[in-house]
């Protein structure tokens, strides 16, 4: 730890020592076997002594025979509530740090959860990461309220590659961004991740943390539309001990933890404005104040990565986002194309997935699926609205049912054969552009709606080119030429002054989306 503000200490919690993590007992409580047994298989991988249990009155009767430092519980268990197994273990161990896990992060639920004297709660879906972190947290304050010594950051272990996978691509749009963020990430400048949902955006911030200066540092990621904004508040700057009911100790935050390292903000636009000005206090001075703290706290060095599936500059004019805020966290700006764009893609990233979760689920069950040309096919042809992600989870759906070395078809992909026939009918396409290449189909797509467009807009103008313009939202000049490259310019009279001309319809309107090659 090092010094702060007014002799207040900047936290430093990149890691808890493997011997000291064997002293803590944990007891996971769960009644979904699969959630139960991952959190307990990954605390156990990090050194911690942990029991796990399926029913709240078997939790109820552990705590009450022997101490457990930290407890996870969620918050919804079935017979016995969460929050009774969160007011016995305080009450059998008021030192016990309880962690709730809960799918449903209402501000009334958590509120009282955090006056009952919960230490932290985990909004689900979470990664190994996040538990990994927010278990780290308890655990260093336990020990440092034991006395134990308690890591330094240079033995910290890197985060898992929870989005790394989503890197895999040849497009060139792909490459372009990929590169950019490998040429930042040696530099300490803020960037701004512009994309879709499901493109990749964390894979890309821990890409720039990762190949950084920092890289041997944390990597704090934080969604910040998965919290209630009284709670983001507190998990991000942390709080004092008694700044509201149930703080019942101090509690460092989320920029504390990431000091030094990379804090990765996801979804920015939907932090509240409020906590947009305190965040730009600390990006300007690098000092954090806690929540109910009448001083400076700490001092803190860190790199942000923002990301956000908004367009930035629409959300600085509808004010969901800070203007100064927008300058100080976008010094470079990088943008993901959706995965529509990149259909080049899609057989590496489906076939990479594919593998990985066949090893996951299945790895003593023989050789990995594999794709047919006519399930590419189908995959290729699909719009991909969840894009990297919605690939992602399909893949494991197939590497759960598939056989040994099978060769999975296109039928066999769930309730997407229908889909990909009812999308092309239903937008008129021509069917033989399904099978061209990607950019050749999508010029012949563009060059039609093009044509179509200016022979009705100068329809609805009634042959006056100024209104026309003013119509479709372009100058003169930018129409001519529209109307010249289709050749429908030759069906105009065009005066001088340019503000009408004669407008002489083709006598058959030509249709080469057809005749395309």
């Amino acid at each position: 730890m090092s010094d702060g503000l007014n002799g207040q200490r900047s936290v430093d919690m990149d890691v808890v020592a493997p011997g000291a993590r064997a002293n803590l007992r944990l007891l996971v409580v769960e009644c979904d076997d699969s959630l139960r047994e991952g959190c307990v298989a990954v605390l156990r991988g990090e050194g911690y002594a942990v029991t796990g249990s399926a029913r709240g009155d078997e939790a109820i009767r552990l705590l009450q025979k022997r101490r457990y430092d930290i407890v996870l519980v969620n918050l919804f268990m079935s017979g016995v509530s969460g929050m009774k197994i969160l007011e016995t273990a305080r009450d059998a161990h008021a030192d016990s740090l309880v962690i709730l896990m809960t799918g449903n992060p209402s501000v009334e639920t958590n509120i009282r959860a955090l006056q009952a004297g919960a230490w932290e709660y985990l909004a689900m879906p979470f990664t190994a990461e996040q538990l990994q972190l927010a278990v780290g947290r308890a655990a260093h304050s336990v020990l440092e309220g034991r006395g134990h010594p308690v890591a330094s950051p240079e033995v910290a272990a890197e985060a898992p590659d929870t989005g790394m996978a989503s890197l895999i691509g040849v497009s060139p749009a792909f490459c372009r961004a990929v590169d950019l963020a490998r040429k930042v990430a040696k530099t300490n400048a803020s960037v701004m991740i512009s994309g879709e949902s499901g493109t990749g955006k964390e894979g890309i911030a821990q890409l720039i943390h990762k190949q950084s200066r920092r890289s041997g540092k944390r990597f704090v990621a934080i969604n910040c539309a998965a919290l209630p904004a009284q709670l983001l508040e507190s998990e991000m700057f942390g709080h004092k001990k008694g700044s509201f009911t149930g703080a019942d100790r101090d509690k460092p935050g989320l920029l504390e933890v990431a000091h030094n390292g990379s804090l990765f903000l996801d979804e920015l636009t939907e932090m509240p404005l409020a906590l947009q000005a305190k965040l730009l206090r600390v990006i300007q001075d690098g000092v954090v104040r806690r929540v109910g703290s009448e001083q400076e706290d700490a001092t803190v060095d860190v790199r942000f990565i923002s990301a956000t599936n908004r367009d930035p500059n629409e959300a600085v004019r509808t004010h969901l986002l800070r203007d100064d805020l927008f300058y100080r966290l976008r010094v470079v700006p990088l943008h993901l194309p959706p995965l529509r764009d990149r259909l080049e893609d899609i057989p590496l990233l489906a076939n990479h997935f594919l593998c990985q979760y066949w090893r996951r689920h299945r790895i003593s069950d023989g050789d990995c699926p594999s794709l047919s040309a006519s399930a590419l096919d189908l995959l290729t042809s699909l719009s991909w609205p969840g894009n990297v992600r919605e690939l992602q989870n399909l893949m494991e759906h197939l590497a759960v049912l598939a056989d040994a070395g099978s060769v999975i078809q296109a039928d066999d992909l769930p309730g997407r054969s229908d889909a990909a026939v009812g999308n092309t009918a239903t937008r008129g396409w021509p069917a033989h552009l399904m099978s061209k290449a990607y950019h050749p189909a999508k010029e012949a797509v563009l060059a039609h709606f093009e044509k179509e467009y200016l022979a009705t807009l100068v329809a609805r103008a009634e042959r006056n080119m100024s209104k026309a313009a003013r119509l479709a939202g372009i100058d003169r000049t930018t129409l001519y030429r529209l109307l010249e490259k289709h050749d429908v310019a030759q069906g105009l009279d065009i005066k001088k002054n340019g503000d009408s001309a004669a407008y002489i319809p083709p006598i058959e309107a030509p249709r080469r989306v057809a005749q395309a090659d």
